[in-house]
């Protein structure tokens, strides 16, 4: 992105759906395991930032 790689905004927007996805699995099996219930969080934490970094 310092360099002004035309590919940036693919690139996190990638990142956002993947973590989007991952959270959506762990969103599966928070109920059960507080690992996944952590890990969701912070995948939709970091989903957001991609998604700001990619506008």
């Amino acid at each position: 992105m310092s360099y002004g790689s035309q590919f940036a905004t693919q690139i996190c927007q990638l990142c956002a759906d993947i973590c989007d996805a991952c959270a959506t699995e762990c969103e599966k099996h928070s109920d059960h395991h507080e690992h996944c219930k952590k890990c969701a969080e912070a995948c939709r934490r970091t989903m957001d930032v991609c998604r700001n970094m990619a506008n």
